[in-house]
């Protein structure tokens, strides 16, 4: 949204309407309430399937029903207003019930009733049905949280179905509120700012991600042990946010290609783009981050496939200056059991053996000896055991 913020105000005033209500207020007073009170709707949307229903005409509150039947009696009673209904969770009677008062079809509220829906753009006659996979980075487990949106969007009403905690809507209303002159172009407005609040919600999740690829980066090559692991993880939230951002293209090309055929307003058709121009951007970040978490893997099973050559070699070696040890002593064993052999046969005290009464009996042991240790030395020396 940077771009778009930098640009010099417009003197028009829709135009300017618009980027007050897409565009959050920098730091928004006072700055700890605020926070607050998007917590406490976004708890409630927990309790109550029914968030909020609101009634608009000219761009205007009119009233806010309790209940969706005192909804529907009163869209009635305005011909000229519209609903804006928001759910979380809801339940099937709810809508069935939805269903009923504003002939949605079929499939589109089977498809609602049910989350992990892939993002698509479907029309039903004078109805679409889009579905959004909004996103979330939390600091705290360094992970991205995915939420999934539903919306009908029809002449007189706009529905959301909310699974997840994000996106929060409720700041969409807000600012649209505060812009009535946006909000007075009808059900499509209120569409393409929900699209542009989750194309904007995006962005710090890539901001979130683009720091962990960078300690990631940090922790291979330090050799940390539950890298492989956080880059495993993290690949798989990029796979999500992949089928999150993707289809998105698409679907906003479709919209931009309907213009001329449905009418949509100018100040619209431009806003749109600048949607599909950020949401473009972020798939390409997107695929970019997936592609260095592939290379950082693969340079991170080489790193450790090195540390287990070094430590494999290391080992090798050891093991070859043990054997190397073994032989000399083993050597010299050998040449001191010689000398052993000779001195215990001829120490037996046997009465009857040769050359106990030789002269020369004692020098030639002692020569036999030597002759054997010697010889030995020399064998084993030549063999590089000593």
């Amino acid at each position: 949204m940077s771009e778009r913020r930098a640009r010099p105000a417009s003197k028009n005033p829709v135009k300017s309407a618009w980027r007050r209500a897409v565009t959050p207020p920098p730091q928004p007073e006072p700055p700890e309430p605020a926070p607050a009170a998007r917590t406490t709707a976004s708890d409630s949307s927990e309790v109550a399937s029914v968030v909020q229903a609101v009634l608009y005409r000219d761009g205007v509150r009119v009233s806010a029903p309790a209940t969706l039947a005192e909804t529907y009696r009163e869209l009635r009673d305005q011909p000229s207003g519209m609903a804006w209904i928001g759910l979380a969770r809801p339940t099937e009677a709810e809508l069935l019930s939805l269903a009923a008062e504003f002939d949605l079809h079929p499939l589109a509220v089977e498809d609602a009733m049910e989350a992990h829906q892939r993002p698509k753009l479907e029309r039903y006659g004078e109805t679409l049905f889009v579905v959004l996979r909004a996103a979330r980075y939390l600091d705290a487990p360094e992970e991205v949280d995915f939420g999934e949106l539903h919306v009908f969007v029809g002449p007189d009403f706009v529905i959301t179905v909310r699974h997840g905690a994000a996106p929060d809507l409720s700041a969409v209303r807000q600012r649209m509120e505060e812009t009535p002159e946006l909000l007075k172009l009808g059900p499509e407005a209120v569409l393409y700012a929900i699209l542009d609040a989750v194309v904007d919600g995006y962005e710090p999740v890539v901001v979130g991600v683009q720091n962990d690829i960078d300690e990631i980066e940090t922790e291979v090559f330090r050799g940390h042990p539950e890298v492989s692991r956080r880059i495993y993880e993290l690949s798989r939230e990029m796979v999500e946010f992949q089928r999150a951002t993707r289809p998105l293209v698409g679907m906003l090309h479709g919209l931009m290609a309907g213009f001329s055929k449905y009418g949509t307003d100018e100040e619209l058709q431009r806003y749109l783009r600048d949607v599909a121009d950020h949401v473009t951007h972020t798939s390409e970040r997107v695929d970019g981050f997936r592609q260095a978490l592939t290379e950082i893997l693969t340079v991170n099973t080489t790193l450790v496939t090195q540390q287990q050559n070094a430590e494999m070699r290391a080992l090798a070696e050891a093991g070859f200056e043990q054997n190397e040890e073994i032989k000399k002593i083993s050597s010299w064993a050998a040449i001191l059991f010689a000398p052993t052999l000779v001195g215990t046969i001829y120490g037996m005290n046997f009465e009857h053996m040769p050359e106990l009464g030789w002269t020369f009996g004692y020098p030639f042991a002692i020569c036999l000896m030597g002759v054997v240790c010697v010889s030995l030395y020399v064998i084993f020396k030549r063999r590089d055991w000593l």
